[in-house]
């Protein structure tokens, strides 16, 4: 895979122009998130930027053992802080990673829509919005890690041990530890010359999936007890809800994958997830390994995201949303 449809020469004058650079990406960050925002922290900061790091909600438990994640701020620590605030005022450059939709940014979207810094995106997935900001993204890379790693090297940076482990694990988690089918042999020239800078993929594989609490592990259990099939056995459905986290000890992030558990019964091509919010309303997390395109299908319930992988917001009842999302997938099918 060849990224020449990003103009990584324009990348670097933008960031060449800039000496305080703020990143920030989208709500409920994951492993691709919080990987390509460390690493291109620490890129930056070689080319002698000030950088800060500011997301909406907090890094997750389960990513926290990841050089530099300390550094990562909340935007409502930030905005409770006079001298924080004013620190965010000085920002030339906002630099936002992994999403380019105003609905994935949360409370980040006022900072995007008042700040009077130039804005500029770096992203993969194919759906998005008009956020205002300059983008630079490649439907095509399987994770922003990967767009990352080639910024680094447009930019003139080394590999670091920390950016290797950070730039790792951004792509590993966003492709299913390398199953899904968006890897290529390119994925793994770039995975080489990771570990050969200080990655160690056994560690990291240990931490990222052998680490689990007896609450998720309940919580999983309760999740696939309730998993029905429809549409002869190709979709699978399930749910989370409140009471579920409560009563298995279970973290909200702890739904996390649980839905690729789906597709390991044999005959499922789809899955579907509905989690309970606690806030209120369901995320919704979609998964094809066939022709229909979950990205088509989460529009339709305003979200987005990739062929393969997709996710929504929606505050219908319950027996509704399953019903209309059950039907979607299986028209979207059918097709």
């Amino acid at each position: 895979m060849n990224h020449d449809s990003i103009d990584w020469q324009r990348f670097a004058e933008c960031v060449g122009t800039a000496r305080r650079i703020l990143l920030t990406a989208h709500v409920r960050p994951d492993g691709d998130c919080i990987g390509s925002e460390l690493a291109m922290a620490a890129a930056l900061r070689q080319l002698g930027k000030e950088v800060c790091i500011v997301n909406a909600d907090p890094v997750p438990p389960g990513l926290k053992f990841m050089p530099g994640t300390q550094e990562v701020e909340i935007l409502a620590d930030v905005s409770a802080s006079e001298e924080a605030k004013k620190r965010l005022e000085t920002m030339d450059l906002l630099l936002v990673l992994d999403t380019i939709s105003w609905a994935q940014l949360g409370p980040m979207k006022q900072v995007l829509q008042t700040t009077q810094a130039r804005k500029i995106a770096l992203d993969h997935h194919a759906v998005g919005d008009d956020i205002g900001a300059e983008v630079f993204s490649d439907s095509h890379a399987e994770a922003t890690g990967v767009l990352v790693f080639q910024a680094v090297k447009h930019l003139g940076c080394g590999i670091t041990s920390e950016i290797a482990q950070t730039l790792f694990i951004a792509i590993a988690t966003d492709t299913g530890w390398f199953r899904f089918a968006s890897v290529t042999a390119e994925t793994y020239e770039i995975l080489a010359e990771l570990i050969r800078a200080g990655a160690v993929p056994h560690v990291i594989y240990n931490q990222l999936h052998e680490q689990e609490t007896l609450g998720k592990m309940r919580l999983i259990g309760r999740t696939l007890a309730k998993a029905e099939l429809f549409l002869e056995g190709k979709l699978a459905f399930t749910s989370i809800l409140d009471s579920d986290f409560r009563e298995a000890g279970a973290l909200p992030g702890d739904s996390e994958d649980i839905i690729n558990q789906l597709l390991l019964i044999r005959g499922t091509e789809m899955a579907v997830i509905v989690v309970e919010q606690k806030t209120g309303g369901f995320k919704i997390s979609f998964r094809s390994r066939c022709h229909v395109d979950c990205s088509q299908v989460a529009a339709t319930f305003g979200g987005g995201g990739h062929r393969a992988a997709a996710g929504a917001f929606q505050n219908l009842p319950y027996d509704k949303l399953k019903q209309a999302l059950t039907g979607a997938m299986t028209e979207a099918y059918r097709g």
